[in-house]
């Protein structure tokens, strides 16, 4: 393109040309349609036709719609090879396609991407974390966070390291494929799962499947908008499984209402804490074997009718908003072509209580003399130089397992008795602690305007300096969870927090 045009000038006509490709492609569709010629197929037929089906009503597609349509991101990772080799920022297309990939181009705030990994249930080996310590120093900026979705994100990637890193968390067993954009993200579980002394159920396998059921199908990429999937199986640790689209809560089903007692998950469908709503008790009870095929339906229905006109209104709960429950159910059991199992609240046992604070210090696991330890992680951050420590300790004094939560920390599972302490203090010799103060314990704050540019605040310092406050002037004989958010897409989940802060920039006038 010519170097004559400004820089707005540049993005006008690159938006005009993909406006161009959309409508061709439009016009394509009708005409097929109008002709008799079949309808849309392969893996991305659903997503097509609803597509068209906006267009056919005299609509208009989002940007992101657009460029989906245009060219999948799937079929465009060659360009991003290319970019790499010549360290080539993508423009704003591809910036949203290589979200497909886990990577994120962050400028202004960064000049460089932030890589976004998929780790079902938030469990990782110790020679994983090991790795992914080499691949933050190697190709990022030598440190990892922990994501409110127990997720990882290694940030500075610049442009030319983007398609190594992708490659190189795929050699290490992980992959990052669908952890942005419009897609289903990283499965959320107990992070307990197997070793609670409560536990109703393990999450483990349940989310497993769904992860792979996703990742091995491309039919399931390109929705509306993101779309979060949480297991939770009773276990002392909050999931927050209602703050998800699709949330599957473990309970007990007592004898005598027309189901099988026993073990059950609990369907609850929109919630989206940016938009503050929760999860809502459908009365649906799921088989835990039955949780893969009832999520698929759920998400095709979302596919079929979810807004791909109005970002803000393309999220499940305006799907519910509009329909009602009742009529989504009646959908989800056409997909499946069997009735859903429905029981009153009265036919639930209570579920087992949480500890707000068991994602901190030493717990003892279901398994004798065996203890998790919680590691605290300030604001979710870690160098490289530490999760190689906590991968060493994994493994020389634990089961091996580094078990991420929605907390903004990890866990260390399998520790013996007689060696919790040598590992406590393993711990504090590369810097972190396994003990808090309620306030620390339940500080979580996304990351702010240092590396997100739509972030008003820089709320990883300011959560820091909030907390060493509140530790010298307060005292709290109670948890309390304070949540940072830098805008209104609440990543750290401000709405669900005892005290939720949301960065804003306010105008001063003249009289200040």
């Amino acid at each position: 393109m010519s170097s004559d045009f400004t820089p707005e000038q540049k993005r006008y006509l690159e938006g005009f040309v993909s406006g161009l490709n959309a409508a061709r492609s439009a016009r394509n569709q009708a005409s097929n349609t109008a002709s008799g010629r079949s309808e849309p197929s392969g893996p991305d037929a659903e997503h097509i036709a609803a597509q068209n089906k906006v267009l056919a009503a005299g609509g208009k597609l989002s940007d992101q719609e657009k460029f989906k349509r245009e060219q999948h991101p799937f079929d465009a990772y060659g360009r991003l090879t290319q970019q790499a080799g010549n360290n080539e920022a993508p423009k704003p297309a591809d910036n949203f396609r290589w979200r497909y990939f886990g990577l994120f181009y962050v400028a202004p705030a960064q000049t460089s991407y932030m890589c976004r990994l998929r780790i079902p249930n938030g469990i990782l080996k110790h020679w994983q974390f090991s790795a992914l310590a080499d691949l933050a120093e190697r190709y990022g900026g030598g440190y990892s966070h922990v994501t409110t979705r127990a997720n990882l994100q290694i940030r500075e990637v610049e442009p030319k390291n983007a398609a190594a890193m992708v490659e190189a968390i795929q050699d290490v067993g992980l992959c990052s494929r669908g952890s942005g954009a419009d897609n289903i993200r990283n499965v959320t579980g107990t992070p307990t799962a197997g070793i609670d002394p409560q536990e109703l159920i393990d999450t483990r396998p349940y989310a497993r499947a769904w992860h792979f059921h996703i990742l091995n199908n491309r039919s399931l990429y390109g929705l509306p908008r993101k779309f979060n999937v949480g297991f939770d199986g009773g276990g002392v640790i909050p999931v927050l499984e209602d703050t998800n689209d699709i949330g599957f809560q473990a309970v007990a089903v007592k004898d005598g209402f027309g189901v099988e007692p026993g073990i059950w998950f609990r369907l609850m469908l929109g919630g989206i804490t940016g938009h503050r709503d929760f999860a809502r008790d459908t009365g649906v009870i799921v088989r835990p074997r039955d949780a893969t095929p009832v999520a698929d339906a759920v998400v095709r229905l979302f596919i079929e009718h979810g807004d791909r006109t109005n970002r803000n209104k393309a999220r499940l709960k305006y799907v519910l908003d509009t329909w009602g429950f009742e009529k989504f159910l009646a959908a989800i059991e056409e997909k499946l072509n069997r009735k859903l199992d429905r029981v009153p609240p009265d036919a639930i046992a209570p579920r087992p209580a949480f500890d707000r604070g068991a994602h901190i210090g030493v717990h003892a696991q279901k398994q004798t003399g065996l203890n998790w330890i919680g590691v605290v992680l300030p604001v979710g951050k870690l160098t490289a130089a530490q999760m190689r420590g906590l991968a060493v300790i994994a493994t020389d004094l634990g089961d091996g397992d580094i078990r991420l939560t929605v907390w903004q920390n990890l866990l260390i599972s399998g520790v013996p008795d007689a060696t919790v302490a040598l590992a406590e203090a393993a711990i504090a010799v590369i810097g972190l602690t396994t003990k808090a103060t309620s306030i620390r314990a339940g500080l979580v704050a996304c990351t702010g305007n240092v590396g997100c540019r739509f972030s008003a605040s820089d709320t990883k310092r300011h959560a820091e300096n909030i907390v060493r406050w509140c530790e010298q002037h307060v005292e709290l004989d109670g948890p309390v969870n304070i949540h940072l958010t830098g805008c209104h897409h609440s990543c750290a989940q401000h709405y669900i927090g005892d005290i939720g802060l949301l960065a804003c920039k306010v105008e001063i006038g003249a009289d200040g």
